[in-house]
């Protein structure tokens, strides 16, 4: 028996030997991916296509625009004093966050104004119905209005209260709901407001829900349909590069009729890409860019009005694992599925190392029950965060990832950079960021987002030629690869296509 039992303890440590080797395998990518990001395709980014929101009646009051309104009579602002959950007064000089209401669309004159601790301005139900409170946390009729333009002034307007009568300024410290409105828009009427409108997020909830569920249907099949083609998969394979991440927004797993304002249809575009990667040898990251409630509160992750309000639950948190499962069950069995994103910049400390671990564990598990190949990525946190926070938990999984982005751009740091200082700053500072999340034991690393676009003013092509040419140098160390953001847009240095076809970048 004792040639036997050797045997099989060799058979043994074979099969063991071979298990180690093929679990580890799968941590090495058999390709450095060299991708480019379609963004503003699935998920709706209102500076990538600004033509997208032409048509959308009163384009300037969609979801989120933050409105200041002064009193012309006692020439101070409207305010929700102590942020809300008291009264409505007018007697501030000067407007900032408790002189700032956020808009809800409900169509294009009527609308729910969101304060600065998120309750909305509304009648006060406990007194005679003509004060104005804020301290209903959900919005219902009595705190929907409507917006009225003076048509020779657009900045003048007038607010038209549920019981049919106008706000106006008594005193500062009395608003009340119980003007004719019929007055002149001179500075002698209580009833006239001047508006500041200081803009807001343009993302899908306010392209969809801007443009209404009869007209947003027809504008986003058709921008689905057109803004990335099967010729754009054949450019990509023919110019270096070897993958795309597409961005996706959480409501593609409820197509085609997805909760509104969202409309059916993003699926089918996800499908035809899969089909378009598969003839053109393109592999597939599959992005969650927009989780339910905004894990960051910008308009690339559809937030309704700036809130960031993802991860507050473990129903939301669910939900968003229940994103993961279709999408990673629907495309499993596709050959060009490489990797599944679980969420792009999560931004602390809103979302907090707890919560976003917690989701990272029960997504990267749902995954796996349908894929044991494909990667899983985890995004780093944006904002005030260790950036091998992640290290402990991703080191225990096979075949993860950590994003991290980088750009020259949105610090204070580069406002005064000149071209050298750029380029030196990538190969000295982000050589040495993306040396410090890069270990031989632990997980790979993926500069999932980076631009050859700058703060400096008057460089020629060859200074933009040289900073892409630096940052290809250094991000082509990231163990996993990196992505190019974007392949298209209307301002050139963050479209790759051009940059590719004018010779400003070679790869």
């Amino acid at each position: 028996m004792a040639p036997y039992s050797k045997t099989k303890q060799c058979l043994c440590l074979c099969i063991f030997l071979c298990c180690i080797s093929f679990v580890f395998a799968r941590d090495i990518p058999n390709i450095q991916i060299r991708a480019v990001n379609l963004g503003g395709w699935l998920v709706t980014e209102g500076w990538i296509k600004p033509t997208l929101f032409d048509g959308i009646p009163n384009k300037d009051f969609l979801d989120g625009t933050q409105l200041q309104l002064k009193s012309v009579t006692v020439g101070k602002y409207l305010c929700a004093e102590s942020g809300g959950g008291t009264i409505i007064v007018a007697n501030r000089t000067s407007a900032s966050g408790w002189e700032t209401f956020r808009l809800w669309r409900i169509n294009e004159t009527s609308f729910q104004l969101r304060v600065f601790n998120n309750q909305f301005m509304g009648l006060d139900a406990t007194g005679n119905g003509i004060g104005l409170v804020a301290v209903a946390k959900t919005p219902g009729g009595s705190e929907t209005f409507q917006i009225v333009r003076n048509s020779g002034d657009s900045s003048r307007i007038r607010i038209k209260a549920p019981n049919g009568f106008f706000l106006q300024v008594k005193t500062e410290e009395l608003v009340t709901a119980d003007s004719k409105g019929d007055g002149n828009w001179g500075n002698d009427d209580p009833s006239v407001f001047v508006m500041t409108n200081i803009g807001g997020p343009k993302g899908e909830f306010q392209v969809t829900n801007g443009y209404g569920p009869i007209k947003a249907p027809q504008i986003m099949k058709e921008h689905w349909s057109t803004f990335i083609v099967e010729n754009d998969f054949s450019f990509i394979s023919s110019n270096g590069l070897n993958a795309v991440r597409i961005p996706v927004g959480w409501w593609i797993a409820s197509d085609p009729t997805p909760p509104l304002p969202y409309v059916g249809g993003s699926l089918q575009a996800l499908d035809n890409a899969f089909l378009w990667a598969q003839k053109y040898g393109i592999k597939v990251i599959i992005d969650l860019h927009a989780a339910p409630g905004s894990q960051n509160g910008f308009e690339h992750s559809s937030t309704r009005d700036g809130s960031q309000e993802w991860g507050l639950s473990d129903q939301n948190i669910q939900q968003t694992v229940a994103v993961i499962d279709f999408l990673t069950a629907r495309y499993a069995n596709s050959p060009s599925l490489y990797a599944v994103e679980l969420i792009n910049e999560p931004l602390s400390p809103g979302v907090t190392l707890e919560i976003i671990t917690k989701y990272y564990s029960a997504g990267y598990d749902v995954v796996r029950k349908h894929s044991s190949s494909a990667f899983v990525i985890m995004s780093n946190r944006l904002g005030p965060a260790n950036p091998t926070e992640l290290f402990p938990l991703a080191s225990g999984f096979t075949g993860s990832v950590i994003d991290v982005h980088y750009y020259n751009l949105f610090s204070d740091i580069f406002n005064s950079m000149s071209v050298q200082q750029n380029i030196d700053f990538v190969y000295t500072n982000r050589s040495a960021q993306l040396s410090q999340v890069t270990t031989s034991n632990g997980p790979l690393t993926f500069v999932g987002e980076w631009v050859a676009e700058w703060q400096v003013t008057g460089a020629g092509k060859l200074d933009y030629q040289n900073f892409a040419k630096a940052q290809l140098e250094v991000y082509g160390r990231a163990s996993f690869g990196w992505a190019y953001w974007t392949l298209k847009n209307v301002n050139n240095h963050w479209n790759l296509e051009w940059m590719i076809n004018n010779g400003y970048i070679t790869l």
